[in-house]
């Protein structure tokens, strides 16, 4: 039983990190890749930035939109200060004479209510999401609005992209990214991503006009504008020469404190799946699913498998070889957990230098998002998750990130 439990955790995990990733390779190329037609014209846009108290880094946002390649009297600049006590308001207020819109009131009501509340000021045909601590690439904008010549194309995720310099976690965070972004090439080939990344994410606006179910402010925005699309049967697209860059968090727990909110906010959609899954298209439904509603629900698996190779261990099979956990192979399993886990540990305490201490620290960042992913689902089922997110500090949050900088990964 021990061994049956300990093989299922292990490969539900091995199936999510991987052998999701494997298959939609094979699928893909088994369709042939299908170029975007040329765009005629460009569409108009507005570029709505979600902002919550960020007095340090909306003027540089803003100059860095204003500096984008696109045709200004087709771009509208619009920011949705949700709540924000602190000078932001007014330091938008600021660019008023530049053309830049602002949407504020003094209450907090979560990102995603925030964005709906705005968008009746939109006047593009493609809305571009973005918040006010990342930076564009001057072609951004022009790379987001391409594949829309394709009538069935209905929203577009950009490439995320770490800044260099941010030591372990900065690296290891780039490296989730260039995973993601691998699995986006592929799902786009195959037909739709699964998602798309919040901070440089464009909708034909025509899409969002359509009714929306009221717990869509409870979700995380990317994920939910995503589902909305595809299950209004439209695809939604990966642009990687469309780049964002940010700098990572400032520290391990703020960054814990980030995907515990975000894993919170899935797992409502979850709970929503009859009104946000697009039911019609069960190809889309097993890449949702084993994309993304497995992830956060690892740490579970992860656990199970401990547990599991322990009751093997204290018990031990009289037979069954490897598939039982038998003698030996049980002490051999533990102690490669054991090991993996004392990797984490250390590769916690500080952030290794060097490229043998990055490496060393992927162990403890999967660990870290793994256990951020338990916080969110401990607050998902006593209630305590909420639409309002909590600014995370960034590394040199107040000097500008300019998107043209040497970066290490697309996402």
């Amino acid at each position: 039983m021990s061994g049956r439990l300990f093989w299922f955790c292990v490969a539900t995990i091995a199936y999510t990190y991987a052998g999701y990733p494997a298959l939609l390779t094979v699928l893909a190329r088994l369709r042939p890749a299908r170029p975007f037609p040329p765009l005629a014209d460009l569409p108009t846009v507005t570029l709505l930035i979600a902002a919550y108290n960020e007095q340090n880094v909306i003027a540089a946002k803003l100059e860095n939109s204003l500096a984008l390649d696109y045709p200004r009297e087709r771009l509208q600049i619009l920011v949705a200060a949700d709540g924000s006590n602190d000078a932001t308001p007014e330091i938008v207020a600021g660019f008023a004479d530049q053309g830049v819109d602002l949407n504020y009131r003094p209450e907090r009501a979560g990102k995603m209510a925030a964005i709906l509340r705005a968008l009746p000021q939109a006047r593009g045909d493609i809305v571009v999401l973005s918040d006010a601590n990342n930076f564009y690439s001057a072609n951004a904008l022009r790379a987001l609005v391409a594949p829309f010549a394709d009538p069935h194309v209905g929203a577009v995720s950009g490439a995320k992209v770490i800044a260099r310099g941010d030591g372990a976690l900065g690296d290891s965070e780039g490296l989730y990214w260039k995973y993601e972004s691998y699995i986006k090439c592929q799902e786009t080939r195959l037909g739709s991503c699964t998602g798309a990344v919040g901070e440089i994410m464009a909708v034909r606006r025509s899409l969002l006009d359509r009714p929306m179910p009221p717990e869509a402010r409870l979700m995380a925005d990317d994920l939910f504008l995503a589902m909305h699309v595809l299950k209004q049967g439209y695809r939604v697209v990966y642009a990687p020469d469309a780049r964002s860059v940010e700098r990572v968090s400032s520290s391990t727990r703020d960054e814990r404190e980030r995907r515990a909110r975000i894993v919170a906010q899935r797992f409502v959609m979850m709970r929503f799946s009859h009104k946000v899954l697009p039911w019609s298209n069960p190809l889309l439904v097993w890449q949702i699913v084993s994309h993304k509603y497995l992830r956060p629900l690892v740490p579970l698996a992860m656990i199970g498998a401990l547990i599991a190779n322990l009751a093997a261990v204290v018990r031990p099979a009289a037979h069954g070889g490897l598939a039982g956990l038998a003698h030996p192979f049980n002490v051999i399993m533990l102690a490669l957990q054991a090991l993996f886990y004392a990797l984490a540990w250390l590769g916690g305490r500080s952030e290794p230098r060097g490229r043998l201490g990055k490496v060393l620290y992927i162990p403890a960042f999967l660990v870290n998002g793994n256990r951020a992913a338990l916080i969110g689902l401990y607050r998902f089922l006593t209630g305590r998750h909420t639409s309002l997110w909590r600014r995370v500090q960034r590394r040199d949050d107040e000097r500008r990130v300019s998107a043209d900088v040497m970066y290490q990964s697309n996402g």
